[in-house]
């Protein structure tokens, strides 16, 4: 049986699981969505469906539902593991929905195998990151799920030891926020890269002003907004902002310097290997000789 449902304000579709689809997938409750229709005919829910979305003034869906569905039938979820990771064919804001139409599908991994339940799905869907080379790819690290699924005992269901850590206050995912913040006001559909970097200049002029004037509350103001800017920009660019800055930290973990001026100056690096852009000059004047030596310095 197939379900045309409507989740008021927001959307009208075609399910035949409505509990999957619109509660656990999209968390609204039966209280927040009401059945238009129901048939065993496919090709009449699917025309019924564009003539209510654009009855009711909702954008009419590009492709029907028999068509999503046919292209589903075609396409079955793709997975690659590796040593170290196991990475879906898909992009993060799609996985969710890809996984749960795949439950009970065994994968396998250097670990062994594993089925796929909600309980592993909500795991994936906390850890996944989206891959540096392929925006529409993503993928969680083995090692770690091995550890998760290991806590799982065989009926499937969340260890104790996961159930008391689920219990503890957390704080929610402020990058989320963000993003989320930033897709409903249109920012990644009409925004682009060029307009965030030119928005991070302004913010940054912002925070140079806060600074140099010494008003805390304006550079609180600054530089989160300047971190607003930054997560943005990298999703614009298929990115995520913490990728970036565990990609950074990782790079400089274990670098080894000094502060030189004010500045961290990295330390055994000739200058004749720096590429363009990576050193600086500067003019040091020795006051007791009267005299002005110049260096060049390999910043961070």
């Amino acid at each position: 049986m197939y379900y045309l449902y409507h989740i008021l304000g927001k959307k009208i579709g075609v399910t035949r699981n409505l509990n999957n689809r619109i509660t656990v997938q999209q968390g609204y409750q039966p209280s927040e969505y009401e059945v238009l229709d129901s048939s065993d005919d496919i090709d009449y829910i699917s025309a019924k469906e564009a003539e209510l979305q654009l009855l009711y003034g909702y954008k009419v869906d590009l492709h029907s539902y028999k068509e999503l569905m046919n292209k589903l039938k075609l396409k079955q979820m793709e997975t690659n593991a590796t040593d170290q990771t196991t990475t879906f064919g898909c992009p993060v804001n799609k996985l969710k929905g890809q996984l749960l139409d795949n439950l009970g599908k065994e994968i396998s991994y250097p670990y062994g195998s594993f089925k796929l339940t909600p309980t592993i799905v909500d795991w994936i869907m906390t850890n996944v990151r989206t891959s540096m080379y392929n925006p529409n790819r993503s993928y969680v690290y083995n090692k770690a799920l091995s550890e998760y699924i290991n806590l799982l005992p065989k009926s499937g269901k969340v260890d104790d030891r996961l159930v008391k850590e689920s219990k503890k206050e957390k704080k929610p995912n402020v990058y989320k926020l963000i993003r989320a913040w930033a897709k409903e006001r249109g920012i990644y559909d009409k925004g682009d890269s060029k307009t965030q970097y030119v928005k991070l200049m302004e913010e940054a002029g912002e925070l140079a002003k806060a600074l140099l004037t010494k008003n805390r509350n304006e550079t609180i103001d600054a530089i989160g907004d300047i971190v607003v800017v930054l997560t943005n920009l990298a999703h614009l660019e298929g990115l995520k902002l913490e990728d970036c800055v565990v990609s950074a930290y990782t790079e400089i973990a274990n670098r080894k310097g000094s502060m030189q001026n004010g500045t961290f100056v990295k330390s055994s690096t000739s200058n004749s290997a720096m590429p363009n852009g990576f050193a600086y000059y500067t003019g040091l004047t020795n006051t007791a000789k009267g005299s002005t030596t110049n260096t060049f310095n390999s910043t961070l």
